[in-house]
């Protein structure tokens, strides 16, 4: 075997024209990263409502309906006999087997007691993905993707494709997607799952829990709309001027709306939308949606693997957390056979324009972003505009009168609202914030404002020529216009960051989603300029479509590999000019390259490499990958390692330092990796198979606890393409993160209690729970880090543990982690324990004084490991019921 290495003299030399660096130590992004929103109070980030998985896989893993039907009816009666009070949302069976429901605080925790439970889930809240109105060009887009070249040169469209999108629905109105709804039209099936005043945010002052399902998927929000196009609109021929053509203009529609007009959605209301998507026999399904923090084994992740295996391709956008930084990648976009996608930036970005001068200088063309909840933007008038600074609570007074002006306001250190909030405070008749890294942005508000006002994004190039004039004036106008991109081909500031907290290489592949212009409902404008990796997951939605009208028949379970195979990697977002790729666990394979897929001879399967932990050792990871030749004549084959430099994998390593993206460092990895045969050919019809030994860098220092990875490179000597293998794996002992952490208030793990279930505090020793509606013990945790098992035991306040020993006060496996170092949750206990041995054998813990032990059992960890679980013990307190 040969070991492909490179000196670090070498690489020393390759960056001597941008930046010293060697190899383990820090590279730093010429860029800031963008970080969070910041909040100025606890956030709460529990849930009320929970996925019940029974003990029997699935009706589609081969489970018959009878015994699934019995198995319902045991949990009902088990409940009941528990003495819990259930509120069934949804009973599932085809790629479920269990309920969603909603119960009493407290008694979350007897669900998991129940002998005919195998796990419980919280059922997350899925926000819908904001979106910024303004105006042409899906065209730049599909180029990047060679959608363009299969269209117009290959003569593919996705003619006949059923493609199901799960989203606000479709506006099949639209002359660009067929114009009518029904059999014989592109938007020929689907279904409402939960009516338009629907919204699952309890924060919205819409807040309407309650699906009322109808049969007509129409939308009323427009993301879904916008999805669509981007998957395959069809400017009707050329008959609509402003029409767009979509990735797959041929492609038929299910469309399967799971959000009202505005607010959230629940992971329950998606499975439900899975299953029927499934019955109406759809090919590929796009979901544009996820929870964030999550696991692989998370129910709507789950599900989706079970379409894969029934047929259907998946594909779903893997998140907008990147200001999170790393582990931020959802769920279902984290599934073990989904297709994850990650979002890189568009060529060009069309924003509606107002100009900017002073009686110095000419107009300007200034494209903005109206951010969500903002009020209608004006399209005629002028004002002058001021740099009032950061625009914080806590920068106040702001660093110039804006009465009567437009406020300028950087981002950055605190939410949009209140600069928004404290700029209209003092006397703004409009807000433009400009960003704090290269490029525009979408924003939001969050809700509503109490009284409308007008708030846009502009980007940092902008807001600073803004800053550098003499008494600058804002003009709005009625124009729209395509600016370049600054930050074209780089992946998009929101794009999550994997891996996966089990370790798996995930996001799997990338596609533009960063400023996408594309369709939009009629009664909003027709067509709307958004970004996020809702939009990158419907081009490969689309790609699919393509792929499998060239190549009917194609395995569901293969179309990763074949996309990942012929992705091109991008340049890392933080200095391009250094040449160094993006990181793996941030765009996977890289660009999918559709044209390329479809004339490709060759597959390489599996299409990525997990490597998992290396534990503080240098000790080489094997893996095996196959080699099939699908063409007409033998290949030779020639292995490699891809990077920046051409060879041997010194790219970019990635350390992140949740919740604060900021806190994010980059380094230059040296693995090195061997291969059983350097060169080999293959026949026609025939495969081969190669091991490959990856060699981790050492941890030390600053570069431990490191994710890093690069790409696997197979050069066929046809002509035709390199295809690529991403691999990713963990630097140092994955258990050495922490999970419980005392978040940005300093006061977790704690002992908590709650008048009402929203507002909390900290109880003091000794407190007295009376066990009677809210007044429970609640365990407060601020969770960095996901966490594969969590359990409580109850002891005695002498020290001795209460009898049975065995006996857990609560129990949850795979918890997501926190989405800010404000958030945390609360598990409330109702005062009883499960039994050892016994189903159902509840043990209501008398009258008395105890104290609880948390257990965590970090991700990845061996429960036989003592050092890899964390544990808390709070106060103690009393129970005395009236």
């Amino acid at each position: 075997m040969r070991r492909l290495s490179v000196p670090v003299l070498a690489l020393v030399t390759a960056l001597a024209f941008a930046a010293p660096a060697i190899a383990d130590q820090p590279v730093e992004p010429d860029r800031p990263v963008p970080g969070p929103d910041i909040f100025d109070d606890w956030v709460n980030e529990s849930s009320n409502t929970w996925f019940v998985q029974l003990s029997s896989p699935p009706a589609a893993a081969g489970t018959s309906r009878n015994v699934l039907a019995r198995e319902r009816n045991a949990f009902r009666a088990e409940a009941r006999n528990a003495g819990i009070d259930i509120e069934e949302r949804f009973a599932f069976e085809t790629l479920f087997n269990g309920f969603s429901l909603s119960v009493a605080p407290g008694q979350a925790l007897r669900l998991s007691q129940l002998g005919s439970v195998a796990a419980i889930y919280p059922v997350e809240e899925i926000p819908l993905p904001t979106t910024d109105v303004s105006g042409p060009d899906l065209a730049t887009a599909i180029q990047m993707t060679g959608a363009d070249i299969v269209q117009n040169e290959l003569g593919f469209t996705g003619e006949g494709i059923r493609v199901a999108v799960m989203d606000t629905g479709i506006d099949y109105d639209h002359p660009d997607l067929g114009g009518c709804f029904g059999p014989g039209c592109r938007v020929e099936v689907g279904w409402d799952f939960v009516g338009d005043a629907f919204n699952a945010d309890p924060n919205s002052p819409s807040y309407n829990p309650v699906p009322v399902p109808d049969p007509d998927p129409d939308d009323c929000q427009g993301h879904g709309t916008h999805v669509s196009g981007i998957v395959g609109a069809d400017d009707a021929n050329g008959e609509d001027p402003g029409g767009v053509t979509g990735v797959a203009p041929g492609v038929t529609f299910g469309a399967y709306r799971v959000f009202g007009c505005d607010g959230s959605t629940t992971a329950d209301i998606m499975i439900a939308a899975m299953e029927m998507a499934l019955a109406d026999d759809m090919e590929i399904l796009n979901m544009s949606i996820g929870s964030a923090y999550t696991w692989p084994q998370y129910p709507t992740a789950v599900a989706s693997n079970l379409l894969v295996d029934a047929g259907m391709v998946v594909v779903a956008s893997i998140g907008n957390s990147g200001a999170t930084g790393t582990f931020s990648a959802g769920a279902p976009g984290l599934g073990e056979k989904v297709i994850g996608v990650a979002a890189f930036e568009n060529l060009t970005a069309t924003f509606p324009v107002a100009e900017v001068d002073d009686a110095t200088t000419e107009p300007v063309d200034v494209g903005y972003n109206p951010m969500e909840f903002s009020d209608t933007v004006p399209t005629s008038g002028t004002e002058d505009i001021v740099f009032v600074g950061q625009g914080c609570d806590a920068d106040l007074p702001l660093d110039a009168d804006p009465t009567g002006k437009v406020a300028l306001i950087v981002r950055g250190a605190c939410s949009f609202a209140e600069k928004a909030q404290n700029a209209y405070d003092a006397g703004a008749v409009a807000v433009v914030v400009h960003n704090n890294a290269t490029g525009n942005f979408n924003g939001t508000l969050g809700v509503p404002p109490a009284s409308p006002q007008i708030v846009v994004s502009i980007s940092q190039a902008d807001g600073l020529y803004i800053r550098s004039l003499t008494d600058p004036t804002w003009t709005w106008t009625d124009r729209v216009a395509a600016f370049p991109n600054p930050a074209a081909g780089l992946i998009a500031s929101f794009s999550s960051y994997g891996l996966a907290p089990d370790l798996s290489l995930k996001p799997d592949i990338g596609a533009p989603g960063g400023n996408i212009f594309s369709t939009y409902p009629i009664e909003k404008g027709s067509y709307a300029n958004l970004g996020g990796t809702s939009m990158s997951s419907p081009h490969v939605a689309g790609a699919a479509a393509l792929y499998l009208e060239a190549h009917p028949g194609t395995p569901s379970n293969l179309m990763r590999d074949i996309l990942q195979n012929s992705s091109d990697p991008h340049l890392w977002f933080g200095n391009p000019g250094l040449g160094l790729w993006e990181p793996v666990h941030r765009q996977g394979a890289g660009m999918v390259d559709i044209d390329d897929a479809i004339l490709q001879a060759t597959r390489v399967s599996p299409g990525k490499l997990a490597l998992g932990e290396s534990n503080g050792t240098t000790e080489g990871v094997t893996r095996q990958i196959r080699v099939f030749n699908s063409g007409d004549n033998p290949i030779t084959y020639t292995m490699g390692v891809d990077s920046a430099f051409g060879c041997c994998s010194r790219g970019i390593a990635t350390k992140g330092t949740f919740p604060d993206a900021e806190g994010l460092s980059f380094f230059l990895s040296a693995e090195t990796v061997e291969f059983s045969q350097t060169s080999f050919t293959v026949n026609p019809g025939q495969s081969k198979q190669i091991a490959v030994t990856i060699y981790p860098e050492a941890p030390g220092g600053s570069f431990d606890l490191v994710q890093y990875g690069g790409w696997i490179t197979v050069t066929p000597n046809d002509g035709s393409d390199v295809l690529r293998v991403p691999y990713a794996g963990f630097i140092g002992d994955y258990q050495q993160l922490q999970v419980l952490t005392p978040s940005a208030f300093g006061v977790f793990p704690a002992l908590g209690f709650t008048p009402n279930g929203v507002n909390f505090g900290i109880a003091a020793p000794g407190r007295v729970f009376t066990m009677v509606g809210f007044d429970q013990p609640n365990l407060l945790l601020h969770l960095h880090h996901q966490s594969r098992l969590m359990r409580v035991s109850v002891f005695n306040a002498d020290g001795s543990p209460f009898e049975p020993v065995a006996a857990k006060a609560m129990r949850f496996e795979y918890l997501t982690r926190n989405s800010t170092n404000q958030g945390f949750f609360a598990f409330a206990w109702d005062g009883v324990v499960q039994g050892p041995g016994v189903a159902n054998a509840n043990i209501v813990v008398p009258d008395g004084e105890y104290y609880l032990v948390v257990e965590i059992l970090k991700a990845n960890g061996d429960q036989g490991n003592p050092a890899h679980w964390e544990t808390f013990e709070t106060v103690v307190f009393e129970i005395d019921r009236p």
